[in-house]
């Protein structure tokens, strides 16, 4: 491994912000805060003459693209005293741990590269060494291979997430591989220093806080305004937290470490040819799709679903576009209630877009941001304290996630990258999380759930088709209105 030298060696660490360490904290045997994603590649310019897959051509890219991605040759440490946790970099760094080898028994079909997808989830990361994994699996039918990622979600959300994808993978064909500078890993800091450098952070916020204090004296009335904007603001959030969602069979009160993991594949086109008929984003039509999914699913199971205040936490990024590339979480989380019970996929998508419509202009948003910041001046356990008491109330039912990704194709060593389904980790008592990618004309959507709780988790894939189906039909029916009108001279008003 080539190293970068520095001289001296300086020694390095980075503290976690409240936010990513509480996804360390509420991690059990159970609950696995890692997110993955499996990409699926055409393996033709990556097959060797014997048919096999030219897996050390792969790892000498991936070396070669480290640099770009530094906390991934980083692990864990412990601040001395309140034990928060903090990067330093890994003086024993070995590529060949991180990147796996393995391949599909025949026939290789993706029932068996679904399978393996789950039990790799079920897996948490060694603590001790850098928090990331990449399997590659060859063997795929139709000429196929797969790459597995699962990075511990401390360390990324879904848009830093997007970003290493873009490190890792090129717009073009190109296969050439880049010299990558040497690299030498920086001396762990002592005990001494780590607490040192602690206090000296813990010192800088009473500052800060002055400093706007100096400057809301100049300005009393928008001081008092903003203010009372931020009380209002977390209260509105503490509040939206501390309301229990209903109880249902996708909600025990505890999950085994098992996973099962399904997929599905939606044509963008498609999607957002439903969203210009019938209104909402497109994410609305997501959550639409999801609603009335889970409703039949749940009625399928005995549930009656017509007073069920089902609830989705919908993540949200905060990250600026002078944030993109810096590794954490940048998220606010929104707690949307979704009609089950809506028979009508019209009035369904309607009443989502009513209630997403309402979220973005609360100050749920707001309110998370402060809570995280109040957390990183008093400490973790501000944060990992109230999304654990969210977990035990059961604040909301299940996570859906839609991250946006590149609308271009992307390449690994020339290998064409062809579909991406991503994974959202299972809380303590959800039992299934749905997770959305979309790339290059298509909406992938990842199924992450509870091995034992969910066995019939391709069912619900199953009627979430069906239910889409019912959204283009009621497009088309609305397409169909609207050209009858425009024939009769018919002009809408409202």
């Amino acid at each position: 491994m080539l190293r970068r030298r520095r001289d001296p060696p300086l020694s390095y660490s980075e503290r976690l912000s409240a936010v990513d360490a509480s996804f360390l904290e509420i991690e059990d045997q159970g609950t696995h805060m890692h997110v993955a994603v499996v990409l699926i590649f055409d393996a033709a310019p990556l097959t060797l003459e014997n048919g096999g897959l030219d897996i050390e051509r792969v790892r000498t890219f991936i070396a070669s693209r480290l640099h770009r991605i530094p906390r991934y040759r980083e692990r864990l440490t412990r601040i001395p005293v309140d034990g928060q946790p903090a990067w330093v970099e890994d003086e024993n760094f070995n590529l060949h741990y991180h990147v796996r080898h393995t391949s599909l028994p025949q026939p290789g079909d993706v029932r068996l590269l679904k399978r393996l997808a789950g039990r790799i989830m079920s897996q948490q990361l060694d603590r001790g060494k850098p928090l990331w994994e990449m399997w590659i699996v060859e063997g795929l039918e139709g000429g196929r291979f797969a790459v597995i990622t699962k990075v511990h979600h401390c360390m990324v959300d879904g848009i830093a997430g997007v970003d290493v994808l873009m490190l890792l993978m090129r717009r073009s064909p190109d296969a050439s591989i880049e010299e990558p500078p040497a690299w030498f890993p920086r001396p762990r800091p002592s005990p001494g220093v780590l607490l040192a450098e602690e206090a000296v952070r813990r010192v800088r916020r009473p500052l800060n806080l002055a400093r706007r204090a100096t400057k809301a004296l100049r300005e009393p009335s928008s001081a008092v305004a903003s203010v009372w904007e931020s009380v209002s603001a977390v209260g509105e959030a503490l509040d939206a937290g501390m309301r229990s969602a209903p109880n249902t069979p996708l909600n025990p009160p505890h999950i085994g470490p098992h996973r099962r993991f399904d997929w599905i594949r939606f044509d963008l086109d498609a999607v957002k040819e439903v969203r210009s008929r019938l209104g909402g984003t497109i994410n609305d039509v997501v959550l639409a799709t999801v609603a009335g999914a889970v409703g039949r699913f749940l009625r399928g199971r005995g549930v009656g679903t017509a007073r069920l205040d089902f609830r989705a936490m919908v993540p949200v990024s905060t990250r600026v576009a002078a944030e993109r590339g810096r590794f954490g979480n940048r998220v606010a989380m929104l707690l949307a209630r979704l009609p089950i019970n809506e028979p009508d996929p019209r009035e369904r998508l309607r009443r989502v877009s009513e209630t997403t419509a309402g979220l973005k202009h609360s100050k749920q948003v707001l309110g998370a941001e402060l809570i995280e910041e109040i957390g990183d001046w008093l400490g973790t356990a501000i944060v990992t304290g109230s999304v654990r008491l969210a977990a035990r109330i059961r604040a909301y039912n299940m996570v859906v996630t839609n991250v946006p990704g590149p609308r271009v194709p992307l390449y690994l060593l020339g290998a064409p990258l062809l579909e991406t389904y991503p994974m959202v980790p299972l809380f303590s008592n959800q039992a299934l999380g749905i997770a959305l990618f979309s790339y290059h004309g298509g909406l992938y959507w990842g199924f992450n759930a509870d091995w034992d709780r969910v066995p019939d988790l391709h069912e619900l894939v199953e009627m979430l088709v069906l239910e889409f189906d019912e959204l283009r039909k009621a497009a088309a029916a609305e397409s169909s209105e609207q050209a009858t009108a425009a024939a009769r001279g018919v002009v809408s008003v409202g």
